[in-house]
């Protein structure tokens, strides 16, 4: 199970961070991403973290503003969003991939969070 948490309404060139608790299954076995939806748009990947935080995956249009980070200890994983603009208002969601090779596909996530809505106003 995933719990996201964080989203809400900010000024653009503003920060926040999101973050997804996980309970069930063994956290640090799992390639966590963040994915996003905005109205009329399909779901996108927007930042991904492998099992053991080796490596880490950012959409083009997030590059440089977005953080992706784990705590297996605390089985959490942060979205930290800087410089937000009003095209980064979507819907965001957590996910758990628990396959072998790290990913970026939607269909190879086993798990989703309920989703954080993020408003960016101009």
């Amino acid at each position: 199970q995933l719990q996201a948490s964080g989203g809400g309404l900010v000024q653009a060139g503003g920060s926040l961070r999101l973050s997804c608790a996980a309970s069930g299954r063994t956290f640090s076995s799992a390639h966590m991403g963040w994915f996003r939806q905005a109205p009329g748009k399909e779901r996108e990947c927007v930042a991904a973290i492998s099992r053991g935080s080796a490596a880490t995956y950012y959409g083009d249009s997030v590059k440089g503003r977005f953080t992706i980070s784990r705590d297996n200890a605390k089985n959490t994983v942060y979205l930290q969003m800087n410089s937000l603009k009003p095209e980064d208002t979507a819907v965001y969601y957590c996910a758990a991939d628990y396959g072998f090779s790290f990913t970026v596909r939607l269909k190879e996530y086993d798990y989703w969070g309920q989703g954080t809505l993020v408003t960016v106003s101009s």
